[in-house]
């Protein structure tokens, strides 16, 4: 590990603010099928949010809402709409962590609180990250209970079974133009980051707009942070539209892993989940560029699944369709031969399809 990097285990939990975290529960529950685990609210005594905690393998979801209208949950749904709040990663000395961030110019939001119940005890810190974002610092080394004290165990959930979905792959910000610079030098040197991947421009475009992309990670590559920012185009591109819905920058999506995307992906689809579109012609294209891999070329097409390959091996992704009314949030589901990149040779294809999905909303 360098010794400039911040002690980061990996993902704690991604926490999203949402208007109704009941209803935003079950469609994680129902849809991507995610188990719910734990619960706080009034009736844990917890009196001005209600949250939820889902989890699916290594995954660990918290959906929040506000109960009062001068709540700052309601406050940051109102500008925002549904989208991520926390991107918390597991530390093993929340103090220690947040002293060091601080000391490489990170803003405090939320200093070290010790949080205990009957299991033992959590400690979380928290550091601001791009617009309304911020990073947790979570201490919770032996912590038998529910997510955090002040919450209560949720068992038997009569939802759906998982779809196979296995850890947090890689999680993607949106920021304003001229801003991709100064937050991936924020990565490196509060969290101590170093650069994976820089995507530009003229890498990632189609006819109409385009954006630039850097990927800053941790030394073992537990945590994968892509950060964008728009390109110069002759129409509004994907990113302005994510940064005009969701008014500023914030997570644009969560890549989520599997060891089997077409189980996943079916059984996704089979319960409601829209993806974006893909069209035929990409598979041909895409067989003679990638070649021989180990799934059925008939079903990837079938299921809209893009295929990409590296020096290391090849990946598997799809992408939904944004998961709230707003185009903000949406997910990429993944699945990786070997691969280490980002599905570069797909880029063109994917932002075809967004700009198709776009032009239906008047966006573009």
């Amino acid at each position: 590990m360098s010794s400039r990097q911040l002690p980061v285990l990996g993902y704690d939990h991604v926490e999203l603010w949402v208007g109704n975290a009941k209803q935003a529960a079950h469609y994680y529950r129902s849809a991507f099928g995610f188990q719910l685990v734990a619960y706080a609210g009034p009736e844990t005594g917890m009196t001005d949010r209600a949250s939820y905690v889902l989890e699916q393998a290594d995954i660990r979801l918290v959906v929040t809402a506000g109960l009062h209208a001068d709540s700052e949950i309601v406050a940051h749904h109102a500008r925002h709409g549904d989208g991520v709040r926390d991107v918390a990663f597991r530390v093993p000395d929340a103090a220690e962590a947040l002293d060091l961030a601080v000391r490489r110019g990170a803003e405090m939001v939320r200093e070290p609180r010790v949080l205990a119940d009957g299991h033992g005890k959590v400690t979380v810190a928290t550091i601001a990250a791009h617009g309304d974002t911020v990073h947790s610092l979570v201490e919770r080394e032996d912590y038998p209970g529910a997510h955090l004290p002040g919450y209560r165990d949720c068992d038997d959930d009569p939802v759906p079974p998982p779809v196979g979905l296995r850890s947090i792959d890689h999680v993607v910000s949106n920021v304003h133009l001229g801003d991709m610079e100064p937050w991936t030098a924020f990565y490196e040197r509060v969290l101590g980051f170093s650069q994976l991947r820089h995507f530009s421009d003229e890498d990632i475009a189609t006819a109409d707009t385009s954006l630039s992309s850097k990927v800053v990670a941790d030394d073992v590559g537990r945590v994968k942070l892509p950060i964008n920012e728009p390109g110069q185009g002759a129409k509004r591109s994907q990113i302005e539209e994510f940064l005009d819905a969701y008014r500023g920058p914030g997570v644009q999506h969560l890549a989520l892993e599997t060891p089997d995307i077409i189980s996943t992906v079916r059984t996704m689809r089979a319960r409601g989940v829209a993806f974006l579109d893909v069209p035929a012609e990409y598979y041909e294209q895409a067989r003679e560029r990638v070649g021989e891999v180990g799934e059925s070329w008939n079903d990837l097409a079938e299921l809209g699944i893009l295929v990409d390959r590296d020096e290391e091996g090849y990946l598997l992704q799809v992408f939904t369709e944004p998961v709230q009314d707003r185009p903000t949030l949406f997910y990429e589901i993944i699945q990786r031969h070997g691969a280490t990149g980002f599905g570069l040779g797909n880029f063109r294809a994917l932002f075809e399809a967004i700009e198709r999905a776009q032009h239906r909303r008047g966006n573009l």
